[in-house]
Formats: C-alpha cells, structure tokens, sequence
C-alpha cells in the first residue's frame, strides 16, 4: 500500500514525489516500446508472408492512391519516338492487290470511284522451316593416307550416319537467345520452334545445342575473363543460385566493355578471384562484402545505396521511439546524400574536380567523427562499425571521376539471371552450371558491344574449329 504523502516528513516527501516522477517516466517509456516492439512485429510477420506468397513476389504493398500516368511525358526529354521502318523494304517476296468492294460497305449502295494508290508494307515470320542436305565428299590423302571429309559454309559439324540430323546454325542461337536471354525453359523453347517455325526438336535437343554453343565460345569467355583485368573499374556481385536442387552462387563481374559470370557452388574470396584476378589494381565497386577486401592492391567503393537502405530501415524501426536512436542514421544518410550532390554538381561543371575531392575527404572526416564512437542502439552500432571500417572506400567516386558511387551495374547484370532463377529454378548438372556461366558471359558482353547476338553465335557455330574473335566495343557503357 503506498504512504500517504501527506504524513511524511519534508525529505520523505521529497523522495516519494522523484519515486513518483521516476516511475510515471518508466511507464512512459515501456509505452512506447511496447508499441514499437508491435510494430516491428508487424513488420516482420509481413515481411515473412511477403517471401512465402508466389502469386505476386516483386509486390511492394497497396498501389498509390494518386499513380501517375503510365507511360513517358511529354516534353524536350521525351527522346526519339519509335515507329517502324517508313522506306519500303530492299526486297519484296509477297506482294498483293486490295482492290476496292463492288459497293461501299457504309451505305451499301452506292458505287465506287478510285481516287489514289498506297502502298502498305508488312514484314511476317518465315513459318516454313529450311530443310538443307549436304552431299559430304569423303577422301583419302595419297601421301598420309588419312580421311578427309568435304565442308560446307553452313555446316555446323562433321557428324553423319545416326547423327546427320541437326539443327541448322540460326536455329542453335535463336535456342540459347530463348533460354539464357528470355528465360524460357528448355520445353518452352522447343515449343515455341516447333509451333512458331514448324521445326521439331525435343527439350534434350535445346540442351543438347546449348552444351554444344557453349563448348565451341568457351574460348570466347576465357578471353573476356582477361579482359576483366584490364578495365579501369570493376563492379562484382553474387546472388544464390541452384544446381541439382543444392545451393550455389551465380558471380558476376562488369567491366567497362564486358560482363563476366560464373556458378560456384560457395561464395567467398576464391569464388570471386576466378573473375577478378588477385593482384587486380583497378577499382572495384562493391556492395562491402569483407571478401572483397582482400583485393588488397586494388581501390574500393563502397555501394551508397546499400547504406542508404540500411539507413531506411533503421530510421523506420525508430519511428515513434523518443528516443536518440534515429539520430544517428539520419545524420549518416544526410552526409551520404551530400556526397551524391557533389557529385552531380561536379558532373555538371558546377564545380572543379579539386572541389569535389577536397569535399570528399571533409564528409569522411565528418562521418569518422560520427562513426567512431559507441552508440547504445545496437542497430547503430552495427551500421556505425561497418562503416568505420569502410570509412576510406565511402568516397572514391568524389575523387576518381567515372566511378559509380553504387554498384547497380552488377546487380542490373544479375537481374535477368534471377528472373530465370524463378521460372525454372537454376541448373540441374555441373555441365549445366558450366554452360550457365560461359553462355551468359558471352550473351551480355555481345549486347554490351552492340553486336547483333544470333547472327554472331550463328557464325561461331558455322566456322568451328576456327576461332571466331569478339566484335569490338561499339558504344561504352
């Protein structure tokens, strides 16, 4: 039973009404952690259905009440408007005549009288596949008395008897284009040869031409792995991948004119020096995986927009605690944001490249103040020890023109690999994995060149064993 404040002594008092103050304080505070303990709960039970619901997993939650309207505005940025082709065709194949009707439709009386011609032009997918023989000569040299069979432009292999029907070269790259590119399955691609272009091929078919392309540019990839060493920047990445229904890792690595990949089955320093070499010098931009680091002779950028997140959601726990929790990532996602307007300005031409760098190392000591010390929230304190650790990689873009300040480069490269991930789950063998990461190298780095991908593949494929170099990098990116 509480004393009656009123029969206790002056100093007695005194002490009952702090006890009282202390109290109705606690009580306060267990309040608002009560309620931001709710909340996070909520969270979290959102979060976990969210990652088991398949119907729709990119969702982002209810749609805005006020959208804006779909599509590009109008305006000096709307860019080129795309239309087709207005000059007529170099070659005509079909051409027919849409004479006027004997009366005119709307009236159904009335005759016609012809007034003007135009011409329409309509470009239509061969549906007939194309059906070659090759009469293959054989003979016997009279001085080494070996066999030696005839070669055809077209072939794509020295194969005959039980083996001499094969798809042609264009269909073996529109396969792997279906498959690695559009992420179709290797039943869906067949399906679509044999309904679309009246071509029968079986799913062990497509497999069968995609092992087949991939051994014949594997020395294509290996050659652009090499190349990886001589580019300025580096932007490395990974993401989970399957093989045989276990867990693997899909790395990635962009360089100014070549994309890089490979499946390996752990993620970690030996996985990512199969790409990057170890005594790479250039820059890596990364995401601040501890691996990464131990390119020691190379420099580093940390991923701004990694941090930047990690901020969100610190901020987004504090919310409706009084506390100083929120301070701390406000003031680090502050500084960050500051640097991303330098740099703008300094692309721009609003200031020398001298006054970014010398802004650059004022946020670093700015954040090493901030990060240095020991926070109570042990949100913070995780956040506030990574960047104290990375606190030399947070501004190298501010002071080495041409380096992003994010690696989005990376995680752009792996995102069509992941949507194929969600569709048909990875690779079912080791040759699969292989032929994962010798295709998609080959694929990307041919886009990222501006080379016309079927036409290149077809080629490789028509002149084997010979090597066929790379194209050359039409447009940097």
């Amino acid at each position: 039973m509480e004393a009656d404040s009123t029969n206790l002594r002056p100093w007695e008092r005194a002490g009952h009404h702090a006890c009282a103050r202390r109290i109705a304080q606690l009580e306060a505070e267990n309040t608002a952690l009560c309620a931001r303990l709710d909340k996070i709960e909520q969270l979290l039970a959102d979060r976990d259905r969210g990652a088991k619901r398949q119907a729709a997993p990119f969702s982002k939650g209810s749609p805005c009440a006020a959208p804006k309207t779909p599509g590009r505005k109008p305006g000096e940025d709307y860019g080129t408007k795309a239309f087709r082709a207005v000059p007529a065709p170099e070659q005509i194949d079909e051409s027919y005549e849409a004479p006027l009707p004997q009366r005119c439709p709307r009236c159904g009386a009335g005759t016609l009288i012809a007034t003007a011609q135009h011409d329409q032009y309509q470009a239509e997918l061969p549906q007939r596949p194309i059906f070659r023989r090759f009469r293959v000569a054989v003979g016997q040299c009279t001085c080494c008395g070996k066999k030696v069979r005839g070669r055809h432009p077209l072939q794509t292999s020295d194969a005959v008897g039980c083996c001499a029907s094969q798809l042609g070269p264009a269909a073996q790259a529109l396969a792997v284009i279906l498959n690695k590119k559009m992420g179709l399955s290797y039943g869906k691609a067949a399906q679509l040869l044999s309904q679309c272009f009246q071509l029968p091929v079986t799913a062990g078919g497509v497999c069968q031409a995609l092992l087949r392309v991939a051994q014949r540019t594997q020395a294509q990839r290996d050659e652009i792995v090499q190349q990886l060493s001589t580019s300025p920047w580096l932007v490395p990445d990974e993401t989970g991948w399957r093989v045989g229904g276990g867990m693997a890792w899909l790395h990635t690595a962009v360089a100014i004119n070549a994309t890089a990949y490979l499946v390996h089955p752990r993620r970690g320093y030996e996985a990512a020096r199969k790409l990057i070499p170890a005594n790479y010098t250039g820059t890596l931009v990364h995401d601040g995986w501890a691996p990464y680091d131990r390119f020691t002779q190379a420099g580093h950028q940390t991923c701004l927009a990694h941090l930047l997140r990690r901020c969100a959601e610190l901020l987004e726990m504090c919310q409706g605690n009084k506390g100083a929790a929120g301070v701390v990532p406000q003031k680090i996602k502050a500084l960050l944001q500051e640097a991303l307007i330098v740099r703008d300005r300094r692309d721009a031409g609003a200031i020398t490249a001298q006054a970014a760098v010398t802004a650059g190392v004022k946020l670093q000591q700015q954040m090493s103040r901030l990060t240095g010390t020991t926070k109570s929230h042990a949100g913070n304190e995780r956040l506030c020890k990574h960047i104290w650790k990375h606190q030399d990689q947070l501004f190298t873009f501010l002071a080495q023109p041409g380096i992003d300040a994010t690696n989005y480069r990376a995680e752009q490269a792996l995102r069509p690999a992941v949507v194929n991930r969600k569709v048909w789950g990875g690779n079912r063998t080791e040759h699969g994995a292989w032929a994962q990461g010798v295709l998609l190298t080959v694929l990307e780095t041919l886009s990222r060149r501006g080379a016309d991908v079927a036409q290149w593949l077809s080629q490789v494929l028509r002149e084997w064993p010979r090597p066929l170099p790379l194209p050359v990098m039409v447009a940097s990116g």
